[in-house]
């Protein structure tokens, strides 16, 4: 099979690989569609020591089952995979197991390829009406449910009549606003230094777009939910600088550091500042019927690309050249 394997920071390399093959419990994907995620990028930069090259990454992917009594059913795939049997997956907090693997994480490979295997336990099958590469968006959505549906329990007060802001217009940013919207949130801010993007998040509609660079957005003290989708120090002292009194951050980003917290305002003022990881199987599982359902609108913010061409998809993002939120690949 042809895939795009990480070989070294700043190097892709589209070639043949070995086909996996089905194993119990695990069944083969051929995959029709995956997105390039941030966490892709950090490895592409040789920043993340977790996927050491050589690697096939791509995590974000749709499909159909390749073989067995369930070929041919058109499926997405939760890359989240844990032991069953996990004190923390028992409880439905799959997400913070110390036994968790990834696609894209050894011991296994990603799906920047014609296949990948995944245990049958993570495919969720979906309809004929979803195209599929709206279904790849799944996982990326279900990070953003994540951390809104968690941020939202721990206001004060109910999420319509919430000012919620969002720092950050990539994928989970958008994604993250998306979420707030279809929870009906009374204002939705969303800051995004990047022009192009900025123009992206503009048609989506319905959101207040700001540039954090132009001395726009929330003022001092006014924003009752803020999702750092960035996680820089910049980010972080922007949330501590708007949040209200009594407010909740939710800080999805990992880039390293705490710098920018203000943490005597945090005290002083009982801000909540929980962090946000991944997702549990309900929200996988509600974002993926939310997008069977179209409740998140169109979705016109992404960008389609041949998997031959992704070596140059990762450059152009490193360049900032990308209007999209979301770069997905076609083998």
């Amino acid at each position: 099979m042809k895939a795009l394997v990480y070989t070294g920071p700043h190097t892709l390399d589209y070639r043949d690989e070995p086909q996996p093959g089905p194993t119990d419990g695990e069944a083969i994907v051929k995959v029709e569609a995956v997105g390039i995620c941030g966490s892709d990028m950090h490895a592409y930069h040789g920043h993340d020591a977790r996927r050491p090259a050589p690697l096939i990454l791509g995590h974000e992917a749709a499909g159909t089952i390749a073989h067995g009594p369930r070929a041919g059913m058109r499926v997405t795939i939760n890359p989240l995979v844990v032991d069953p049997l996990c004190p923390f997956a028992v409880e439905g907090r799959a997400h913070l197991s110390p036994t968790r693997q990834i696609l894209s994480m050894p011991p296994r490979q990603g799906a920047f390829a014609g296949y990948v295997r995944v245990p049958e336990r993570n495919l969720h099958v979906i309809g004929d009406d979803l195209p599929i590469e709206e279904a790849a968006l799944a996982e990326p959505i279900a990070v953003s449910w994540h951390a809104v549906r968690i941020g939202a329990e721990r206001l004060a007060r109910p999420i319509a009549t919430a000012r919620v802001a969002v720092l950050g217009g990539g994928a989970i940013g958008l994604a993250a606003a998306l979420v707030a919207r279809l929870f009906a949130a009374a204002e939705i801010s969303v800051g995004e230094t990047n022009a192009l993007r900025r123009r992206t998040l503009e048609d989506v509609g319905g959101l207040k777009v700001y540039d954090p660079g132009g001395g726009d957005g929330p003022e001092p003290d006014s924003v009752d939910l803020v999702v750092d989708a960035v996680g820089a120090g910049a980010t972080r002292a922007a949330a501590s600088r708007m949040v209200r009194p009594g407010g909740v951050i939710v800080h999805i980003g990992l880039l390293p550091g705490s710098d920018g917290l203000d943490i005597r305002k945090l005290t002083l003022q009982e801000v909540t500042l929980t962090g946000s990881y991944c997702y549990t199987p309900q929200d996988f599982a509600d974002t993926v019927a939310a997008l069977e359902r179209r409740r998140f609108g169109a979705i016109g913010w992404t960008e389609r690309r041949s998997l031959s061409e992704g070596a140059r998809a990762f450059a152009d993002i490193d360049a900032g050249t990308v209007p999209a939120a979301k770069i997905v690949l076609l083998p």
